[in-house]
Order: C-alpha cells, then sequence, then structure tokens
C-alpha cells in the first residue's frame, strides 16, 4: 500500500511492507499540480503496491473544508488514471502525530524548512497508511 499526505507544496509517501503491517515513510516529492496523480501512479507501480490511501484533512466537526475538497479532487483525478483502489481516510490530527513523533526521536519538526519538511510529511504520510491497515485488522 501506498500512503499520501497530499500537500500543496509536497506530497509526503509512505509504502506498506507486503504483509500490510507496518508503514515507513519514503521521500516525499515535491508537488508540481497537474502532474502530481501521474507521479504517484509512476510511484504506485514502481512499488508495486495494490491500493492507494490517502489522507483527508477533514476539519475537527468531520466536515470538508478547502484542504479536504483539494484532496477529495486529488483523489478523483487519481481514480481517473488508475485501476487501484484509491482511498480517501480521515487524517485528522497526524501532522500533529508526526510532529510529536519525531520530536521523541531528536529532531525539532517546527525548525526545519524546504525539503526537510518533507519527513514531517511522509511521517504523516505513515501515520495515515498505519491508521487505515489498523482498521483492516479491526474488522477480522
Amino acid at each position: 500500500m501506498l500512503g499520501i499526505d497530499y500537500g500543496e507544496v509536497r506530497i509526503g509517501l509512505a509504502i506498506s511492507d507486503p504483509t500490510g503491517t507496518i508503514a515507513s515513510p519514503i521521500a516525499a516529492i515535491e508537488a508540481t499540480g497537474t502532474g502530481d496523480p501521474e507521479t504517484i501512479v509512476d510511484i504506485a507501480a514502481e512499488r508495486e503496491v495494490l491500493t492507494i490511501v490517502v489522507g483527508l484533512p477533514l476539519s475537527l466537526d468531520g466536515s470538508h473544508g478547502p484542504a479536504a475538497r483539494k484532496v477529495t479532487a486529488f483523489c478523483a483525478r487519481l481514480r481517473k488514471i488508475t485501476t487501484l483502489p484509491v482511498i480517501a481516510w480521515d487524517e485528522r490530527m497526524t501532522t500533529v502525530e508526526a510532529q510529536s513523533l519525531l520530536r521523541a526521536a531528536g529532531h525539532s519538526p517546527t525548525k526545519v524548512r524546504g525539503a526537510e519538511r518533507g519527513r514531517v510529511d511522509s511521517a504523516s504520510a505513515a501515520i495515515i497508511l498505519t491508521a487505515y491497515m489498523q482498521s483492516l485488522t479491526d474488522v477480522e
């Protein structure tokens, strides 16, 4: 599975192990706009993933604000160019959780800029993907 933390500047990415148990951050990519869905589909093919999970930034009350509408549109563009399932997954609070985990590991996510911000984005993608994978095991 490929986890995605979609942003207009960077797109955080994470990949699951073959068993769908562990999500690991991989290098974030710079967002380009129109070509982003094709880039994601290429990465999915290269990594041989079977599912794409995209974080959906709902408001705290569960409503769809501007960011969620952008992600929904991004997911629709992905679905037009791939046969892989594209799952929009509630990502509320994942950036905060990612920053906490990075701080615990000795990093200072609030002070990083540029490419280093990709670490936070990809850590968020790993959290999103982990939450999705855990939901699958909770059902079984």
